[in-house]
């Protein structure tokens, strides 16, 4: 089993999976499902190098459930499953449960 630990900024994100249902209990197709704009965190990197050396803290941690925006992150497929790794700045809030 392959492990990704990403760098400096960058977390990796496993997409939740979107409704098959519409609302009014009609059942989309896979074709006409948008991808979802919300995941879980898998993994977080050490942080962003400030200008005078110093490392910004994630404000994410794993296990974190986000928001991110639409074009956000580079898909990746490992054994199988799809992840996005994406910059922290991509990810818009941490859904409160």
């Amino acid at each position: 089993m392959m492990k990704l630990q990403p760098l400096h900024d960058k977390v990796i994100v496993e997409r939740l999976e979107s409704e098959g249902k519409t609302k009014g209990g009609i059942v989309l197709p896979d074709t006409a499902k948008e991808k979802p704009k919300e995941g879980k965190i898998i993994a977080v990197g050490e942080g962003k190098v400030l200008k005078d050396g110093t490392r910004q803290k994630p404000s994410v941690k794993e296990g974190n459930r986000v928001i991110f925006s639409s074009y956000a992150g580079t898909e990746v497929k490992v054994d199988d499953k799809e992840y996005l790794i994406m910059p922290e700045d991509d990810i818009l809030a941490i859904v409160q449960q």
